[in-house]
């Protein structure tokens, strides 16, 4: 019997994003025990980010299971392209809240190790999206993944009227 789609989101997200923005931070600041930036009261603004960015992922999350017909998991993708919600902003929303509440985190926890962890993770993403991703999509959709990905800016969020350059 295979799980309801939800299900199945779910259970991706508590592997991946759960392991990338919550299981390791956590062991990094257990070696770290102990501050190493000091960034004042700058440090609550991380409260801001780190929900931004789990509002963020869980909007992507419900647009995946909707329009998509699929979960983000690469043995559970879309069937449809998702160009709606935030993905009419930037091609990779996910990607982007989760360093988003990494960069969050590490403001909050006053951590240098975990600002860098998070920019690890964006090259990781970065490197996935170019070499998978953008090349399955397109031989996934074709044509419509070539109009969307020249008219939607991958890391940048920007308002469809503002674009004035092509999206790489």
């Amino acid at each position: 019997m295979r799980l309801p789609l939800t299900v199945r989101a779910v259970i991706f997200a508590v592997m991946a994003p759960g392991t990338v923005a919550v299981v390791i931070p956590f062991v990094i600041l257990q070696i770290e025990r102990g501050t190493s930036m000091d960034v004042g009261a700058t440090r609550f603004a991380g409260l801001v980010l780190l929900a931004a960015g789990a509002v963020v992922a869980a909007w992507c999350f419900v647009d995946f299971i909707r329009a998509g017909r699929g979960t983000p998991a690469p043995w559970d993708a879309p069937t449809r392209l998702v160009t709606r919600g935030l993905y009419r902003y930037v091609r990779n929303p996910m990607y982007v809240s989760i360093v988003t509440a990494l960069v969050g985190e590490s403001l909050l926890f006053r951590s240098a190790w975990l600002l860098a962890y998070a920019a690890g993770v964006w090259i990781v993403f970065h490197l996935m999206v170019r070499l998978y991703e953008e090349p399955t999509l397109e031989r996934q959709f074709g044509a419509s993944y070539e109009a969307y990905r020249a008219e939607v800016p991958r890391w940048i969020p920007t308002p469809p009227g503002w674009r004035r350059w092509s999206a790489p």
